[in-house]
Formats: C-alpha cells, sequence, structure tokens
C-alpha cells in the first residue's frame, strides 16, 4: 500500500491520514544553471504530502534529490515550477521576509553540516530561534534550551563555543536548536550521521518523543536502514522522482 501519491490533493489535508497536510507539493520541479548550457532539472514533478504528526524517513540513494527536496521544503531554495505550500499556505509568490516569517514560525531544520555560530556558546545557538522570532531570549527560552542540551547530553558542555565542540557535539547542539521552539515540522538531513549508535539511539528517541508528544511532524533524510525502518513511513527518490511513499509497517 502507498500514501501520498496522488496528483489530486485536496490543499490542506492528508488523503491518506484525513490530518491537516503540514506540506503539500504539487508537481513540484528543480532546476540548476537554468538559460545555460548545463542546466540541469533535479526534481522531476514531486507529488507527495506530509500530515500532521507524521514521522517519514526520506530515502533514495546518493544524487538522488533529497537535500535538494529538503531544501525547498524548508524554503531555503525556490522550486522551479509547482506548487508547495507549508501549514496550509502557498508559498508562490512569497517575497523571502514572507517565506522567512512562515520557515521561522513552523519549521526546525538540522542540517548536515550544522550551521552552528562559532563565537557564540551551545547555550546561544539553541536559543538563536527564540533570539530571532522575538528579538530577545527570555527565562523561558532559556530554561528551554538548558533542558534541551541536557536531553542531548551536552549539559556540560553548554557555556563551551561551538567551535570548541567535536562534529558530533555540534550536531546534537544543532538539534536541540531545532527543537528549542517546538516547530510544526522538523526536517532533518542525515541527523544521526556524525554520531554513534548510541547517541544516535537517544537522538532519534529524542525526535520522537517530540513528535509524540507535541504532535510535531518529521521528515528525516537517511541512508541508515534501521532509522528509516523504524519511521512511520518512508518516500523514496529515485533520480529526482518520487519511486514510493511506503507504510513501514507493511512490505515495501
Amino acid at each position: 500500500m502507498t500514501s501520498g501519491m496522488t496528483s489530486n490533493m485536496t490543499p490542506g489535508v492528508n488523503k491518506a491520514t484525513g490530518k491537516p497536510a503540514i506540506i503539500s507539493m504539487r508537481n513540484l520541479r528543480k532546476s540548476y544553471g537554468i538559460g545555460t548550457p548545463v542546466e540541469t532539472e533535479v526534481l522531476h514533478g514531486i507529488d507527495v504530502e506530509l500530515a500532521e504528526g507524521e514521522f517519514c524517513a526520506l530515502i533514495g540513494p546518493s544524487g538522488s534529490g533529497k537535500s535538494t527536496l529538503l531544501n525547498l521544503i524548508g524554503l531555503l531554495e525556490p522550486p522551479t515550477a509547482g506548487e508547495l505550500s507549508v501549514a496550509g499556505q502557498s508559498t508562490t509568490g512569497l517575497n523571502e521576509q514572507a517565506l522567512t516569517v512562515l520557515r521561522g514560525r513552523h519549521i526546525g531544520f538540522v542540517f548536515q553540516f550544522h550551521h552552528l555560530l562559532p563565537a557564540f556558546t551551545a547555550l546561544e545557538n539553541v536559543m538563536m530561534p527564540a533570539i530571532i522570532a522575538h528579538g530577545v531570549a527570555t527565562a523561558q527560552d532559556e530554561a528551554v534550551a538548558h533542558d534541551l542540551l541536557a536531553r542531548v547530553g551536552l549539559a556540560s558542555h553548554e557555556y563551551k563555543k561551538a567551535g570548541q565542540l567535536s562534529g558530533g557535539q555540534q550536531q546534537r547542539v544543532a538539534i536541540a536548536r531545532a527543537l528549542s521552539l517546538s516547530p510544526r515540522l522538523i526536517l532533518a538531513d542525515e541527523p544521526t550521521g556524525n554520531l554513534d549508535t548510541h547517541t544516535a539511539d537517544d537522538i532519534f528517541a529524542l525526535l520522537r518523543e517530540f513528535n509524540r508528544e507535541r504532535g510535531s511532524a518529521c521528515l528525516i533524510v537517511t541512508h541508515d536502514p534501521r532509522l528509516a525502518a523504524r519511521c512511520d513511513r518512508r518516500i523514496e527518490l529515485v533520480d529526482g522522482r518520487l519511486a514510493a511513499s511506503t507504510s513501514v509497517a507493511e512490505p515495501a
């Protein structure tokens, strides 16, 4: 059984689950080098939805377009064609300021390469989304940051500058930062790729906890079949096309 692959989608509602769609894509395409001899289309008409509260793995071979799709969903790059809606709002025609507001309101992003501010402490990095959103971090924002850093195993490192942390520690700070505002959607690009198995399991459990207790939908790019098997659904890209969208509990 597959789900979320129909192009005849009702805006705002995921037909497979009946829940509101946090992300809806129709014929989404992305090209680079437009108008040049090396113009290349990376994504070829993606039709898929992610419902509120879903926990999905985005899988596929290297070069299949997974990170590109994540960047489009995260409003970091515009699609070349097609329609993308976030939390029921079409992103077509939105200017950069409106996209930034929409992204900050609904999306937490865990990048593959951290993107922390090296001159700031781990604690300050985790509070940064709140500072950007409200102009200042409140005592509550700081308490949340302390709690998240403890839960990713970095309570003793929270006052260290990000540049003093190892790659794996920086990744855990990035995950705490993504969760700091309890986003409705968490996008994670290989969030456990630089972590040992034990820490990766702890991080996965934390993402699952936010998913189940706070209703945050999660879309996780991963090459780890063990992690993908523990998600609710696998969305598979092959050569920039949607190959399958399959409930993990059912035969692939």
